[in-house]
């Protein structure tokens, strides 16, 4: 999912728990928001990686455009492969941001907010065929790697 609809369906996510939780606070409400896209930062740090330097966030949105027709091609032919691995993305660390939400009740509202993320980028990649691509457990890229 391109980053404005993330952007989009996240100020319509904490819109609808602000009417759920009127009382919740503004800040709360504010993290809620902003992790609901910014866990994509995570896409430009492989993309500065890949190219070897640090890079625009035009030229980061560029390198996932080409990859991605380079992807739809791949899928469309049969192939399956893995794509870049995305470290904000995994469960370990959806976990781990979960459990920070006991020592910091700020973490839990990110936790929520990265969730929803989340939720969209399974449901974007069933829809669109791409779901195989995203590794979603850091230890099991770990052991591809090893």
């Amino acid at each position: 999912m391109l980053p404005r609809w993330h952007i989009f369906f996240g100020a319509i996510f904490t819109l609808v728990v602000f009417v759920m939780i009127p009382s919740l606070s503004w800040f709360y409400l504010t993290l809620i928001f902003l992790s609901s896209f910014l866990i994509d930062f995570d896409h430009y740090l492989v993309s500065a990686f890949r190219r070897g330097k640090v890079i625009s966030l035009s030229d980061s949105l560029k390198y996932h455009d080409e990859l991605g027709i380079k992807e739809r091609a791949e899928i469309n032919k049969g192939i399956k492969r893995k794509g870049d691995f995305h470290i904000f993305h995994t469960i370990e660390f959806h976990a781990l941001i979960g459990l920070l939400g006991f020592f910091w009740v700020g973490f839990f509202y990110i936790f929520i907010g990265m969730f929803f993320h989340s939720l969209l980028d399974v449901y974007t990649g069933l829809r669109d065929g791409w779901l195989h691509k995203r590794e979603f457990f850091f230890f099991n890229w770990i052991g591809k790697k090893i």
